[in-house]
């Protein structure tokens, strides 16, 4: 029977959320009970971050799996001294404090997925010859302190689109869009406004969703996850008509921060912005967004996130068609001039997916003010907005390919 008892790690928080980061002290006691004279070989405590991936595709003998591994951090430190002899310990209670310092560098955040995970964890173990280790083993908070490249830190984007309808539909459907924001933090609101000309014989209707795609690499393989965060679906436009579609989006309070930093996995999101229409391919505006922990939305290396010059429209979407030339907004108005929202209006949100709408506005759809905001007048184009002719926009699964997903969690060839 081994004569280590009540054996406990304990550590010290540095802040009310609980995480660590790049260059901060873990501080804490490693306490245990010896019920005689022990002698150890060697007691040391460790904190240790790693990711990890694994997946397997195809079934029977064309099962293949696919996994990989890597170490981010690794700082340890005795807490008895090491001879060749062992040390002995005494009967007793015992306890031991340690300062393990982690280092600067590039290290990505905490993790737990699909197919993989980064986990970042103490532990204190103790050897003794001829016997198992035993050991102690918490699991800490990592949150990464590296953000996006300075040039993907970024505000308002617009994005255009111009499909022309099948052989069995007449006519062509034009849609531009813009979002207020690129970089955000859980919690946040993004205020979106689509122009949508109808130049054919189909009704359809506008959708707005932020959805979460992980990628999971393990050598010259990978595989992907989706999951959708909230989504609106705006009334019906008829047919041979033009629309102004807004709505606002909440970024749910518990979503996780982009991932960026990592050769297994990578969070990354986007705002899709979308014309479902029956028996024919969507048109498509996909805004990348990029979700950071508060307060970092305003800071990038080598100086602060601002927004666009005088006279800039936005940074690209993933759409390949050009930006279509409406006016820069205002400071302290909505998007397109609109008067920015009321901020009384989110007093009692709620954390969640749930969509956020003004007072006494249907649960999905959009109100008649969401179309013409009564407050601004807008001058009624004598004609449909310029747009580059073409083919249609880019398929959705061509940038997200689809996968096959043990978990049931792929959302990739379902139409959203």
């Amino acid at each position: 029977m081994s004569p280590i008892k009540d054996f406990k790690l304990i550590y010290e928080t540095l802040n009310q959320e609980g995480t660590f980061s790049e260059g901060d002290t873990i501080i804490g006691t490693v306490s245990l009970k010896l019920t005689k004279d022990t002698k150890v070989k060697s007691f040391k405590v460790k904190v240790k971050g790693e990711a990890h991936v694994h997946w397997t595709e195809g079934t029977g003998d064309r099962k293949k799996s696919h996994s990989s591994h890597k170490i981010y951090l690794k700082v340890k430190e005795s807490l008895v001294a090491e001879k060749d002899e062992g040390t002995v310990l005494p009967e007793g209670d015992h306890s031991f404090k340690f300062r393990l310092q982690i280092p600067q560098g590039d290290m990505p955040s905490s993790f737990k997925g699909y197919h993989g995970r980064i986990v970042y964890a103490l532990q204190a173990k103790i050897s003794r010859s001829w016997r198992m280790p035993s050991t102690e083993q918490k699991e800490i908070k990592f949150l990464s302190k590296s953000l996006p490249h300075s040039d993907q830190m970024m505000y308002q984007q617009s994005g255009s689109v111009n499909k022309e309808m099948g052989k069995f539909t007449s006519g062509e459907v034009q849609m531009s869009a813009t979002v207020s924001k690129k970089v955000c933090s859980p919690g946040d609101t993004l205020s979106i406004v689509a122009k949508i000309c109808n130049s054919s014989s189909k009704e359809m209707r506008p959708k707005f969703s932020i959805d979460q795609r992980v990628v999971y690499h393990a050598h010259a393989s990978k595989t992907y996850s989706y999951k959708n965060l909230a989504k609106v679906v705006g009334d019906t436009i008829a047919p041979n008509s033009q629309e102004t579609a807004s709505c606002q989006l909440m970024i749910p309070a518990d979503v996780v921060y982009s991932l960026h930093n990592c050769e297994l996995i990578t969070v990354e999101y986007t705002l899709k912005v979308y014309l479902d229409i029956k028996f024919a391919t969507d048109p498509t505006i996909l805004f990348p967004l990029i979700i950071v922990r508060p307060g970092s939305a305003t800071i990038q290396p080598g100086g602060p996130v601002g927004p666009y010059p005088p006279g800039a429209v936005g940074g690209p979407s993933y759409s390949d068609f050009p930006s279509p030339a409406f006016p820069p907004v205002p400071p302290g108005s909505g998007v397109y001039g609109y008067p920015a929202p009321d901020p009384t209006q989110y007093a009692n949100m709620t954390s969640g997916y749930s969509n956020q709408w003004p007072q006494n506005a249907p649960a999905y759809g959009f109100s008649s003010a969401a179309f013409s905001p009564p407050t601004v007048q807008h001058p009624v184009p004598t004609a449909p907005p310029q747009f580059q002719q073409g083919g249609g926009p880019p398929a959705y699964v061509s940038l997200y390919p689809p996968f096959n997903d043990p978990y049931g969690s792929s959302g990739s060839d379902q139409k959203r």
